[in-house]
């Protein structure tokens, strides 16, 4: 027997209406038969389609709110029939079962349901029960029944079948089943996941991960690694939702570190004014706000010129002209901004390999998101770090208490600590970050690291003395003695924040009291690995 094999009849049950019309009459001039159910049906109708009613072919009429119409002997003996059984052909024949070549579905919007905030019970209504029965029976029997659950494949099975003179190869049967169960496996891993939150589980017995494919990836991290880029379908203002303007394909570390940048520069409330954040391998590098978006990444570009070549820019408010105009004075990877004026636009149009990513807005720092991190034979899972210290969660621990002044750069370091690798050390100095150390082995060796780049960035910029000097210092961690908060004060620093919770706090306010030091902690750390 061939394994090509003809699309004679088909059932078309669809949520989204999209392309329905059009594969409708293609499918129909092609000489099938088409079954279908409800508003689909209608839909098909009225567009001067032929369509028998499901309910006429099974002898049971739509009920229960339209909860059964599908489940029934007549459908899915037809779905699943192997046709090269003698016995199965002959049960089809005895019970007047007929073939179904082609399903097409998709699902009862039961995500969109949910990212709208709608109550328990509405959501219980959109789960679909008998569009997944549907698709796992067809995909089951993909040797003979082709089960096409996106949209976008419409156009490809169409082509297989003229390919074919109406018929499917078996490769094509093959791909459409493991796009159909990935499918299934990601609507009930989101209603799963879903149930869980409901239910207040923060450690479900089985967790289920899903994602829809977003973007094939030339390669990884580095060129022997292949990649691709995934979504999770919660439209979080950011890389997986903007839309992208110009320049070629984003890279996985592109897309990493337009992350990073976009969740950073987001902890500023664009009612507080203009912030940019510029970002190198996931780290900040300059970080800054200003009476203007200019002014603010001229701050954030002065903290480390160095590293900010080749950079990822982004930006709390629209790009504007004058901001564009710095920006492409030096190579830039990606620019990411919550829009951008006509001008800025023309501006970058110059700059053919220059991205510029703009999305709809910014993300909720403080939205309660879960993160999740591979690790050798499982996924280690997690609340995403949401939290937030405000000037009133803050507690002054030395004889000398910050001014007015410093407790705005304190809470200014501590917005950016969050979002640098640990160990980190972050000194600002006028709401701009004059020096950051990142990723180091001991909280030393990264105050090290920040108070050389601010000696590096005051001789380059011809200035008399370090841009540590009367900076503001955070550290994502306590201090575990008082070494790294004495390099601090050897650097300029004028106060620190730091959660405390050391052993020997007492040693290092002490040691930040003989030094005349401000600090305050804040009870909360900020790993970040």
């Amino acid at each position: 027997m061939t394994d090509l094999h003809p699309v004679r009849r088909a059932l078309i049950s669809v949520s989204d209406k999209t392309g329905l019309i059009d594969l409708g009459k293609a499918l129909e001039k092609r000489g099938v038969e088409i079954l279908s159910t409800g508003g689909s049906a209608k839909a098909l109708r009225d567009a001067g389609v032929a369509v028998k009613d499901v309910a006429d072919i099974t002898g049971f009429p739509e009920m229960m709110d339209g909860r059964v119409k599908t489940l029934h002997p007549m459908v899915h003996g037809g779905l699943l029939a192997l046709r090269d059984n003698d016995a199965h052909v002959a049960s089809m024949k005895e019970h007047g079962i007929g073939a179904i070549d082609l399903l097409v579905v998709n699902l009862y919007p039961f995500e969109e349901t949910v990212a709208k905030g709608a109550d328990y019970d509405t959501c219980i209504e959109n789960i679909d029960i008998g569009g997944p029965a549907m698709i796992r029976a067809a995909a089951k029997n993909h040797a003979f029944v082709n089960v096409v659950v996106d949209v976008q494949d419409y156009d490809k099975l169409l082509g297989d079948m003229d390919q074919h003179d109406g018929k499917t190869c078996p490769k094509f049967r093959k791909k459409l089943a493991q796009r159909a169960y990935a499918r299934t496996a990601a609507y009930d891993a989101a209603v799963s996941t879903w149930m869980a939150d409901a239910l207040e589980l923060e450690a479900p017995r089985r967790r289920a991960f899903a994602g829809e494919l977003k973007q094939t990836l030339r390669y990884g991290e580095n060129s022997h690694q292949k990649a691709a880029f995934y979504t999770d379908g919660s439209n979080r203002p950011g890389v997986a939702t903007a839309t992208q303007l110009q320049g070629k394909e984003l890279s996985y570390n592109n897309i990493n570190d337009t992350d990073a940048a976009f969740e950073l520069v987001a902890e500023f409330d664009p009612a507080d004014g203009p912030a940019v954040a510029i970002i190198k391998h996931a780290n900040p590098c300059g970080v800054a706000q200003g009476a203007t978006l200019a002014e603010a990444y001229q701050k954030a570009f002065d903290c480390d010129r160095t590293s900010a070549f080749g950079g990822i820019v982004a930006l709390n408010q629209p790009l504007d002209a004058d901001t564009a105009a710095k920006i492409v004075e030096i190579f830039t990877e990606v620019v990411i901004a919550p829009g951008a004026s006509d001008e800025a636009r023309e501006i970058f149009a110059a700059k053919k390999n220059l991205r510029l990513l703009l999305t709809d807005g910014l993300p909720d720092t403080r939205a309660p998101l879960t993160a999740y991190k591979q690790v050798s034979g499982g996924m280690l899972v997690q609340d995403k770090d949401v939290g937030f210290i405000g000037l009133e969660d803050l507690k002054v621990v030395t004889e000398k208490a910050p001014t007015d002044e410093q407790l705005r750069d304190l809470l200014f370091a501590w917005k950016v600590g969050k979002h640098v690798k640990s160990n980190a050390i972050v000194y600002v100095k006028d709401q701009a970050t004059v020096g950051v150390g990142a990723g180091q082995m001991s909280r030393l060796d990264s105050a090290n690291v920040a108070a050389a780049k601010a000696q590096r960035m005051a001789d380059e910029l011809g200035l008399p003395e370090s841009l540590a000097k009367g900076s503001a210092v955070a550290s994502d961690a306590f201090f575990p003695f008082p070494d790294g908060l004495l390099e601090a004060a050897a650097a300029g620093a004028s106060c620190v924040i730091q959660p405390g919770g050391s052993m020997r706090d007492n040693e290092v306010i002490d040691a930040a009291n003989n030094a005349g030091l401000a600090m305050v902690f804040t009870g909360m750390r900020h790993f970040r690995h």
